[in-house]
């Protein structure tokens, strides 16, 4: 059959407006798919819900459509979507009247059977990750949106890949290399040019959003709409497949794929090719994100400007201890931005960052602006803070449980209200763990230089709940060979400080020339939890690249 191509027009509930357009004007396409959710979007989308059972979906989509909708209905383009959230008939029911309103004849389905919220009291929000089938059934059945609620990333293209080459649910390798395609386009503008620690190989202040070219075996070519910024190569796409992954296997409701297999090559200018992949069954469990209020939050970040840091940051310490007592978690972190002799205000300063958490409002509420404002006129000479802390706002916390693949009632709605049940897998696999590959050959000893990790390898870093990985790359055989036996899970502690007492999980890609480490809880309870100073860990990646250690001068 013909080859299949889909946009991706959204990596995130907030990604730009304008992409939807620019995917169905800029060139061929079958099927556009939007990516709106997250783990942080769940927790947004379920206290929206609170406020009005009505909501729960990602509203800029139904905007973007309002625009697009006659386009692609012109152009004969599939939509298929994710931001159906926590009500994906809510939504999948407002296309239709908008569709109506606009006089365009389009058929809208929605997937349902993610919604685990009444299973797990005190959740604000329960959902299991479905696979791709439910949309296979609404595209086969002719519909020409399909709106889920909680679907992996993946689904978003193996469900149209599926339905268009007529794949069973058995076909793994098929599967997987349409997981690996779906997994390159689900962050948008992150395969070409976005977020790129090489930014400067291209041009990167515009970057179009990715496309895929799926072929009938399951290989594909990753590429963009001609004319668009941005660039498409082997290390744009690299970066996006290390991104919140970890080992090997890379689970999923449909299929695990193996990473390990992944062959990538250039296709030509703005063209990459990838073929290989290897597929399994999935797991015998499905995972579900949960989402619970953990309490509420607040914060004050005191500016100590000129000399005498360390002991400016004491004495605010110190005066601030009897106001937070009775919380149940404070933390204190001193950002040394400051630089001797600074020639303006700015750069003589420091960052004292204060944030605290409670079960009670109260407790981090006024009692800690109160204690802090009244410091105005006496500690530290200079004291300002950057802004006057609120009341306390709630914060979240994410954690994922897993259940059986049969405890979803997982189903496709179709445009004509027939309801057609997606059963489980047929088969599954227990997840073990994949042996690990051999090295290459270590380099010849030769002269070194200390300097900065990311001279001769590129990183970019997620979250997946509390932990976070960062995949690490080399762009040369040589400086893979180094990288694989310098860069271990000990050495990874030792430039990052703050994983030295956590968990650090080492898995080996060397398809990829990559390494993907995997720091179990440094992000607490995950990001709606604001743990830390980043609390995606997107800049872990760029923190480990600018550290110095001994290279070998042949490849700097």
């Amino acid at each position: 059959m013909t080859t299949l191509r889909i946009g991706n027009a959204s990596g995130f509930y907030g990604d730009r407006f304008d992409a939807m357009r620019e995917m169905l004007t800029g060139g061929e396409l079958d099927v556009l798919t939007g990516d709106y959710l997250a783990e942080l979007t769940m927790l947004i989308l379920g206290r929206d819900r609170l406020k009005d059972p009505a909501a729960g979906y990602a509203r800029t989509f139904l905007r973007q459509l309002e625009e697009c909708l006659g386009l692609a209905h012109e152009r004969g383009v599939g939509i298929v979507t994710n931001a159906g959230g926590l009500n994906p008939a809510g939504l999948a029911d407002a296309v239709g009247r908008l569709a109506g309103r606009l006089s365009i004849p389009v058929r809208v389905a929605h997937v349902v059977g993610d919604d685990l919220t009444a299973a797990h009291p005190g959740s604000l929000a329960a959902h299991a990750y479905l696979g791709g089938f439910g949309i296979a059934e609404c595209l086969r059945a002719g519909a020409d949106v399909v709106v889920t609620g909680r679907v992996t990333d993946a689904a978003l293209v193996t469900g149209p890949a599926a339905a268009h080459f007529g794949w069973s649910a058995t076909e793994y390798d098929r599967l997987a290399g349409a997981v690996v395609a779906g997994h390159v386009l689900e962050c948008g503008a992150q395969a070409t040019g976005g977020n790129y620690a090489f930014f400067r190989d291209g041009d990167a202040r515009h970057p179009g959003f990715p496309l895929a070219e799926l072929h009938e075996d399951g290989s594909c070519v990753i590429t963009k709409h001609p004319g668009t910024g941005g660039f498409v190569d082997v290390g744009t796409v690299t970066a996006q497949l290390l991104y919140e992954t970890a080992g090997a296997r890379y689970a999923g409701p449909d299929v695990t794929a193996r990473l390990d297999t992944v062959r990538l090559s250039q296709d030509g200018p703005d063209r990459v090719r990838i073929e290989g992949v290897r597929g399994e069954a999935p797991p015998p469990a499905l995972k579900v994100g949960l989402n619970r209020f953990g309490g509420f939050r607040n914060e004050v970040v005191f500016v100590l400007t000129g000399l005498g840091i360390e002991a400016k940051a004491a004495l605010v310490r110190d005066q601030m201890e009897p106001a937070l007592g009775k919380v149940a978690d404070a933390r204190w972190e001193l950002a040394r931005t400051d630089r001797p002799d600074a020639p303006t205000e700015e750069t003589a300063s420091a960052l004292l960052r204060l944030v605290v958490r409670d079960p009670d409002q109260g407790a981090v509420g006024r009692a800690l602006s109160g204690a802090a404002v009244e410091l105005a006129l006496a500690s530290y000479p200079g004291f300002h803070v950057l802004a006057p802390p609120g009341k306390g706002a709630p914060y979240g916390v994410f954690e994922d449980v897993y259940v059986p693949h049969g405890a979803v009632d997982h189903m496709a709605v179709l445009h004509d209200g027939r309801r057609i049940p997606v059963p489980p897998a047929h088969d599954t696999a227990v997840l073990d763990a994949v042996p690990e590959p051999p090295l290459p050959e270590p380099p010849e000893p030769g002269p070194t230089r200390r300097a900065p990790l990311g001279l001769v390898a590129g990183a970019r870093s997620g979250d997946k709940g509390g932990n976070a990985n960062v995949g690490v790359w080399a762009r040369t055989d040589d400086a893979w060979r180094w990288l694989a036996h310098e860069l271990t899970a000990d050495r990874f502690r030792e430039l990052i400080p703050e994983s030295r007492e956590l968990t650090v999980v080492r898995h080996v890609l060397p398809n990829l020339r990559a390494l993907n480490f995997v720091v179990e809880g440094i992000l607490g309870a995950g990001v709606a939890a604001q743990h830390r100073f980043d609390p995606q860990a997107k800049a872990l990646g760029e923190w480990l690249r600018s550290r110095h250690l001994e290279i070998p001068e042949a490849l700097l």
